[in-house]
């Protein structure tokens, strides 16, 4: 097959891209550009277009810098600060999988003539015996990333190649060490790739009109005076600006009275999660089906099921910031998920 492998310049896509090659496919590499600010960190920056142009050099393929920045300032930027100033908390990885990897990118592999398009996600792609296409977990626990694919139907799962998912990460830098791959001692990139993550308040309200209000407990008493609904998020415990002798934790957000409301750990637990724009990866489970609820990327995790747009839970959980991630299981397999409502 023609691939073409999105490499971020990380261990992980450079691997992918040996696998690939080894397992006899046609590879070429692109990397995208997607910020140049000053906040350049993370995935996608100068640096790491560089390491990935320098593997493919040592893997013998072509490689290909994308400018999908517009694209990515209108999809991701734009609605991360947007999200913050209404109160929610974007996660804007899943967003930039949704819209620019698995949007605009595997458009641009189509219209070139790519059989498919590969990442470096710790994911699989299975097909099941029905013939329906399965996203299933990352073989390596500790690292996986079907969490962040949940919005891949059977359109995207029909394009899409996860090469890393089969094996853990020691054997992904392994591999990359016996290649000799420049990237194979990389340390992972965590920060969000366009803002470090204390400067997300100040890069928030250059974007939006900040409004400052109160801080209150939940029987309505004032506690203090914020700055801005954006340095919130539900669950946050430090950084609150207040002494109260006991744990407070913020427990609700609302945007339109800029009201931050605090409250004990007992008041973060929630036995429904309401979620919006949910998809599936296939067809949707029953509504009777027990499926296993994450609510972050790693974690603890909750037994729930279906009715509506409503994820019922058998047993209380932390409730789940706005604009977050609820991924749905059954066993390993990811039936699909949405957005805390």
């Amino acid at each position: 097959m023609n691939v073409l492998v999105a490499m971020s310049g990380g261990v992980d896509s450079s691997v992918a891209v040996a696998l690939l090659l080894d397992a006899g496919h046609e590879v070429t590499g692109v990397t995208l550009r997607l910020w140049g600010g000053e906040t350049d960190s993370g995935c996608c920056s100068v640096a790491d277009v560089e390491d990935a142009r320098r593997v493919a050099g040592q893997l013998g393929v072509p490689h290909y810098v994308f400018n999908l920045s517009d694209e990515f300032e209108e999809a991701v930027v734009e609605p991360y600060a947007a999200a913050y100033a209404r109160g929610s908390t974007p996660n804007p990885c899943v967003e930039c999988n949704r819209s620019i990897k698995f949007g605009e990118l595997l458009t641009r592999a189509d219209a070139l003539g790519f059989d498919a398009l590969a990442t470096g996600h710790h994911a699989r792609v299975l097909r099941g015996d029905d013939g329906t296409l399965r996203l299933r977990r990352g073989v390596d626990a500790a690292k996986d990333q079907s969490y962040v694919l949940y919005m891949l139907g059977q359109r995207e799962l029909s394009r899409t190649m996860l090469p890393i998912g089969e094996i853990t990460k020691f054997e992904v830098r392994a591999h990359a060490a016996r290649l000799g791959l420049r990237t194979a001692t990389k340390p992972e990139s965590m920060d969000v790739c366009f803002v470090r993550r204390e400067d997300r308040r100040d890069f928030v309200d250059a974007r939006t009109q900040p409004r400052p209000g109160p801080l209150v407990d939940t029987t309505g008493r004032v506690l203090a005076e914020h700055a801005g609904v954006a340095g919130f998020t539900v669950g946050q415990r430090r950084g609150l600006g207040i002494a109260l002798g006991a744990p407070r934790y913020v427990v609700g957000v609302d945007a339109p009275s800029a009201t931050v409301t605090v409250g004990t750990q007992a008041d973060l637990a929630c036995d429904r999660l309401v979620v919006r724009d949910l998809c599936w990866t296939a067809a949707p489970p029953p509504s009777d089906r027990s499926l296993e609820v994450q609510t972050r990327a790693h974690g603890a995790t909750g037994v729930g099921w279906i009715d509506g747009d409503v994820v019922r839970l058998r047993e209380p959980m932390a409730r789940v910031a706005a604009g977050q991630v609820v991924a749905l299981y059954d066993g390993d397999l990811l039936v699909g998920g949405g957005l805390a409502a």
